[in-house]
């Protein structure tokens, strides 16, 4: 297991912000991963999971403690089940399963990180969500000190959430497991409208599993989301802001203050979510209360493809970064009465 000291953290995010680590490991097998954090949580040493940076702000201090770098490698694939270690780069993995003919993931090409990081975030976009094909996740539990397989039910997933989340200090995944469907070489139904126009097909249907990742990679690139070295509307985290989620009082004052701000014809985008609640989008919030494409007066701005996104135009700090994120938050609020919830986990500060 490589060590390092006094290691910076910076190139393992895609942000490519934050501090150095007091030390630094990359394991590259499960049994390595559990010493790493069992030494750690014997000795009381704050420790710090990466898998591919790309969920993760660091402050510009760096981390007081040890980084624990997953770097393992794993994939298998028998029949329509699929096995990988955590260490695994998702949107290679989507692709090989693509290859296979395989359906289920196929909307999910294109998003940066690692295989581990997916059931944390229960990461979703294009109409599919890992919750809907994983079915268990392999962990090691640092209450119990041992490891244990998670099946989907016990994992609680909900929009952009899941048990890891609610208990970041409890479980480290090693390995997480798929079903995917043998469609023929087809897709998933489409879910998402975005998706299907860009297809030239009805919502719903299914179209060649291989053209449904290729248009959606083409539709993430043409937003910057999909990494690029020599673009820093790719220096980011994706999308930075959660879609908020209101109850119905919630809801009716947004939409009275949208009214107020925009006019009564003005109908913002809402979509039935879980426990009768409406869902609203994040970017057209931000967008329309004055924070477009490009905004921002230093050296992180919002992206000048999306406006989700905010990004690292090269030279920015962390604290650059947060104080761009705090001027949406207080505008959205003050514009629209929500407030946003950061999507990447932050280390060493907040918003």
């Amino acid at each position: 297991m490589q060590e390092l000291h006094d290691a910076p953290l910076a190139p393992l995010t895609t942000f490519r912000l934050g501090g150095p680590a007091t030390r630094l490991l990359t394991a590259t097998t499960d049994a390595e991963v559990v010493a790493a954090v069992r030494e750690a949580d014997a000795s009381g040493t704050p420790l710090l999971v990466i898998g591919g940076g790309s969920n993760l702000v660091i402050g510009d201090k760096g981390f007081d403690g040890t980084a624990l770098r997953i770097a393992t490698k794993g994939f298998t694939l028998s029949g329509t089940s699929l096995e990988l270690a955590a260490g695994e780069v998702w949107t290679d993995a989507v692709a090989r399963t693509v290859g296979a003919g395989l359906a289920g993931i196929e909307c999910l090409a294109g998003i940066p990180g690692s295989a581990g990081a997916t059931p944390i975030q229960n990461v979703g976009a294009y109409g599919q969500e890992v919750s809907s094909t994983i079915t268990e996740v392999v962990a090691y539990d640092r209450h119990t000190r041992e490891t244990v397989t998670l099946p989907n039910a016990e994992c609680s997933f909900s929009y952009r959430h899941s048990r890891f989340k609610a208990e970041p200090d409890r479980f480290v995944v090693l390995r997480v497991r798929f079903a995917l469907e043998e469609a023929g070489g087809l897709s998933a139904p489409l879910a998402y409208p975005e998706t299907a126009r860009a297809m030239g097909v009805e919502q719903g249907e299914r179209v060649a599993a291989s053209a449904a990742r290729e248009t959606v990679l083409k539709l993430r690139a043409g937003k910057g989301m999909v990494l690029a070295p020599d673009d820093h509307d790719t220096w980011s985290a994706g999308s930075f802001f959660t879609n908020p989620i209101l109850d119905e009082a919630a809801f009716q004052d947004f939409l009275a203050r949208v009214h107020e701000r925009l006019g009564p014809d003005v109908t913002p985008p809402a979509f039935p979510a879980e426990d009768g609640r409406t869902k609203t989008s994040a970017a057209w919030l931000i967008d329309r209360a004055g924070f477009t494409k490009g905004y921002g007066r230093g050296p992180a701005r919002i992206s000048t493809k999306h406006t989700l996104a905010l990004t690292n135009r090269g030279e920015a700090t962390t604290e650059d970064l947060l104080a761009l994120a705090r001027e949406v938050v207080a505008g959205v609020h003050a514009a629209f009465g929500v407030t946003l919830v950061n999507e990447p986990v932050t280390v060493g500060v907040s918003l």
